[in-house]
């Protein structure tokens, strides 16, 4: 079970939008949900790993081993 407090404009679209279309405010947030999940966790990772390198923690790898690695040479 999730609840969320939104901003009263933000509310009141969602308000609006479930009514327009017959689907609940609960199908919407889900939806929204699911659309962006991938990308927050990708920017989670990529400070994450921004901060691991900038503590020494890690290294890095050329671009163009990279491409080597996966036969994307030119």
């Amino acid at each position: 079970m999730l609840a969320l407090r939104l901003p009263p404009d933000i509310e009141a679209r969602l308000d609006d939008l479930a009514r327009l279309t017959g689907r609940s405010k609960s199908y919407y947030a889900r939806e929204a949900i699911l659309a962006h999940l991938d990308d927050l966790e990708d920017i989670y990772l990529a400070q994450q790993r921004l901060e691991s390198l900038r503590r020494g923690e890690s290294g890095s790898v050329p671009l163009s081993e990279v491409m080597k690695q996966y036969g994307m040479e030119d």
